[in-house]
């Protein structure tokens, strides 16, 4: 099934980042940087079905050749923390032929990145195991109508009232910068997100597929549903094999919180629907439905007449906890259920998204800690000599530096990754949650006593229509 996934992320020198070496491994080939001298050699890597280089039509035709791009983007970036790349992520709709999904990718690219003119490396994975995905490396840096790089921002002084420039303690003029392309802007992420959503879905059209995909998450599409989590490779292989994960349990426990929320609201609904329909006159008291619902002359099992009897009487409870004696205070009741039910379930659905977050930071965290040795001495080898070292652990260095980028982008402030805190914070959420839920549950129990008496009451109207009662005119919008 198409699902939606489009991920960003920036390559910078400050994080240890080679771009020569990104893009060595993204194509599976053997590439060399001659910003440290190291050879990256990852041709022994599988899964790569197709890879090209798209470029603007000012851009060097040189700049085809990966090696060659590559090592010109690390050359004309001199800081020690450049940022050196940009890579967008995107999973393609396993319902789409490779050629089709490589065809996708290669418009989308074209119209939200070349024509906007960055160099795009695609790199396109399937490993056969149901996880196509593009990995998408663009330049940063204008380029230049003579084909050079160009700047990525300038300075601007900033002037007085009078025009003047203002000049500081330190003497120099005070300035801003001012970005020379819009890359940057936060907006884009939401317009690349977008887009892609756009083409996938025109795809899937023209492939007379009904499948549609949404960029947008469930809380901003109005869908009350908690979303399920990504299970990534590793789990979904192991999902596929018939091997349980905690990933693949947590998706699980949400498809049926998400079900039973869905059966709730629906019988709220009805609920809701029947109670403002009764007739003004004539219409059964809460007494007459309890007879109605006591009368067990025709059930002929002694046990049933039992369970007939237990059912009244959580009933008779329920009214008497909720001082309830007629139907217009049974109409209020089913309303403060349902308003009940909604708040329960928004915060369910939040609990659920920042466990589900915290899960993520403590994955990160575990990933970081697990490799964090091998990174470290990665970097104590000299330059020229690790290429060997790359070659060997090359998935658990690029691991290091994806979980240790991550944790950096939530720090929030901290010097320290408050992995404690976020433990403590998922534990005290997840009593919260069962709480909640054991209340959700509770609601249950009340519907379910609601229900009994529509049935007792139906049963003793079955001869009364519409034509000869006026029924409460009254909005019953979920």
């Amino acid at each position: 099934m198409a699902i939606y996934h489009l991920s960003i992320k920036v390559f910078s020198r400050g994080k240890g980042a080679s771009a020569v070496a990104k893009a060595a491994y993204r194509a599976a080939e053997s590439l060399t940087s001659e910003h440290d001298g190291a050879t990256h050699d990852y041709t022994r890597k599988r899964g790569v079905v197709h890879k090209e280089i798209l470029l603007p039509g000012h851009a060097p035709s040189e700049y085809a050749d990966r090696s060659v791009l590559w090592n010109a983007v690390e050359k004309s970036e001199t800081p020690k923390n450049a940022q050196l790349a940009r890579e967008v992520e995107l999973s393609l709709p396993i319902e789409l032929s490779r050629e089709q999904n490589i065809a996708l990718v290669r418009e989308y690219v074209k119209r939200n990145f070349v024509e906007k003119g960055m160099i795009a490396d695609v790199c396109v994975h399937d490993t056969g195991e149901g996880n196509p995905h593009a990995h998408v490396m663009l330049t940063m840096r204008p380029i230049e109508p003579d084909g050079s790089w160009g700047a990525k921002s300038r300075k601007e002084y900033i002037l007085d009232n009078n025009g003047e420039r203002i000049k500081l303690k330190s003497g120099e003029f005070k300035t801003r910068k001012i970005c020379t392309v819009d890359w940057n802007e936060q907006t884009k992420a939401e317009e690349w997100r977008a887009a892609w959503g756009d083409a996938v879905n025109a795809a899937l059209e023209k492939a007379n597929h009904t499948i549609r995909i949404d960029h947008r998450s469930y809380k901003r599409q109005g869908i009350d549903r908690i979303p399920t989590v990504r299970l990534g490779v590793a789990a979904s292989q192991m999902e596929k094999r018939g091997i349980r994960t905690a990933l693949g349990d947590k998706n699980r426990m949400i498809a049926v919180t998400n079900k039973q929320l869905g059966q709730l609201r629906a019988r709220i609904r009805k609920l809701k629907n029947w109670a403002y329909a009764q007739p003004l006159q004539d219409a059964p008291t809460i007494g007459e439905m309890m007879n109605a619902l006591n009368g067990s002359q025709n059930l002929k099992s002694h046990w049933a007449k039992i369970a007939n009897l237990q059912k009244a009487a959580k009933v008779l409870i329920f009214l008497q906890h909720n001082h309830i004696t007629d139907v217009e205070q049974l109409a209020d009741k089913i309303t403060d259920i349902h308003e009940k039910r909604n708040d329960l379930a928004n915060m369910i659905k939040a609990q659920e998204r920042r466990i589900t977050k915290l899960n993520e930071h403590l994955e990160q965290v575990d990933i970081y800690k697990q490799h964090k040795a091998v990174y470290m001495k990665y970097k104590s080898i000299e330059p020229k000599k690790r290429g060997a070292f790359m070659e060997k652990h090359a998935g658990e260095i690029e691991q290091y530096e994806s979980a240790a980028a991550y944790i950096k982008d939530h720090l929030n402030g901290r010097e320290k990754i408050p992995e404690k805190a976020w433990r403590d914070e998922r534990e005290k959420l997840l009593a919260e949650r069962f709480a909640h839920v054991d209340e959700y549950y509770g609601l249950r129990d009340d519907v379910r006593s609601v229900e009994m008496l529509r049935s007792s009451a139906e049963r003793l109207m079955g001869d009364i229509t519409p034509e000869r009662n006026p029924v409460r005119k009254r909005d019953v919008e979920l």
